[in-house]
């Protein structure tokens, strides 16, 4: 049997079970998704110029990907893809080779995605190759809708826009050619939505601060009126101080997530530094070390070289090395205010009762708990500043010393050249 009549095979099947087995709550996950992702298989495809046999197999995988979801299975839709692929295998009549071959692409699609060949990678890349399109803003939309329609819940903007961000920041495209050709739009993608999220944290910060002074106001009216009516009038000026509001829980709950994005995206660069300088010492060491013997005037400039490197890993390596505190605290510490029960450094070394109890107290008191919720972003931001500090200082040392090793080579070769 050929290829191609396979492949057409493939796509009535797909295409009816589709139309048979319809869902309103699919409209992302639909025959529009899969016809995208087999074009991205057939481009991907096309310029690794595979043989016909693991044309097909790609081709397989990228119609029967998704097909879990009009069966039923949306938790385990991969596997049951991939089960319907070995059906419409068998009754072709293909090889069990094949079978295998497309369950590992569509099996390797699996959030995160785990290729292990290069048909796998051209899958994984086809299934979300929207993500370095243009066509990113329209899908991701459709995906939210799905995801409301599936749990039945709103998601609300804030909280979609953060886990995209996480989403794309994880995410990697497999093969070079889709590393190549989308790495420029999934950036420009992924800056959009962090300006977006920066235009949302701050409206709902301005929103935070008009709730806490229309609920002041209305405390205000209320503690006038309670005078009025009881014939006592207050001191002058005098207001209780209301409630906190959902305006202010808002706020902390948008700052702990800034905080904690900021904290993922100072160890991804500290890493990024780590990585880069552990390379250049290892060719340094293998590479040019043995060298020196015949050019004696590249010994300093190599010194500097791996002075620099070693330099920026410490510092590196400073920021973010983790800093864990005593681990209790006392009754008397809750009372006054002075421990934060929200982070685990301060009782990782005490009993589960003790924990229990200092959280029911806390919990009793509003005060209280604002108070450990203000101590734990306070915290946050204090490691943050540290953070950024060692990353400045490592960034710092990483290019003044690029630019003194640079100018001590072209020194050391053009003034100071072995003689032979």
């Amino acid at each position: 049997m050929e290829i191609s009549s396979v492949i057409a095979a493939a796509k009535v099947y797909v295409t009816q079970q589709f139309e048979q087995r319809a869902n309103p709550v699919l409209v992302y996950h639909n025959m529009a998704h899969t016809l995208q992702v087999v074009q991205a298989a057939e481009q991907i495809a096309a310029y690794y110029r595979l043989t016909d046999a693991d044309q097909l197999v790609v081709l397989l995988a990228a119609w029967f990907h998704d097909l879990g979801y009009v069966l039923g299975a949306r938790a385990e839709h991969e596997q049951a893809g991939a089960n319907a692929a070995r059906a419409f295998i068998g009754e072709q009549q293909l090889p069990e080779s094949v079978a295998q071959a497309v369950e590992g692409c569509i099996l390797a699609t699996r959030i995160p995605q785990m290729p292990n060949n290069l048909l796998e990678q051209i899958v994984c890349d086809a299934d979300l190759f929207h993500l370095g399109s243009k066509e990113f803003n329209k899908r991701n939309k459709l995906l939210r809708a799905e995801a409301e329609l599936a749990t039945k819940q709103e998601i609300t903007g804030l909280e979609w826009t953060v886990s995209t961000i996480n989403f794309l920041e994880a995410h990697k495209y497999h093969t070079a050619y889709s590393q190549t050709l989308l790495k420029q739009q999934k950036e420009e993608n992924l800056e959009r939505l962090k300006a977006k999220l920066e235009k949302k944290q701050g409206e709902a910060i301005q929103e935070a601060a008009a709730e806490q002074k229309k609920l002041e106001k209305k405390a205000a009216k209320q503690e006038k009126k309670k005078e009025e009516e009881e014939g006592k009038p207050g001191e002058a000026g005098a207001v209780k101080e209301p409630k906190p509001g959902r305006g202010v829980e808002t706020m902390f709950r948008t700052t702990s997530t800034n905080h904690i994005r900021l904290s993922s995206m100072a160890d991804s660069k500290a890493n990024i530094m780590i990585s880069v300088n552990a390379i250049i010492i290892s060719v340094l060491l293998s590479v040019l070390l043995r060298k020196l013997e015949d050019y004696p005037n590249f010994i300093l400039p190599s010194i500097i070289f791996l002075t620099t490197s070693v330099t920026t890993i410490v510092f590196s390596i400073l920021a973010t090395r983790p800093n864990v505190t005593s681990g209790r605290f006392t009754l008397l510490d809750i009372q006054n205010k002075k421990s934060n029960l929200l982070f685990f450094g301060n009782f990782h070394q005490m009993s589960y009762k003790e924990y229990e109890d200092g959280m029911e107290t806390i919990m009793k008191k509003n005060d209280y708990l604002y108070s450990n919720m203000i101590h734990d972003i306070y915290n946050l931001g204090v490691v943050l500043g540290r953070k950024y500090r060692m990353l400045r200082i490592a960034y710092n040392i990483f290019m003044y010393g690029i630019i003194a090793s640079v100018l001590a080579f072209t020194i050391a070769a053009l003034f100071f050249p072995v003689k032979g």
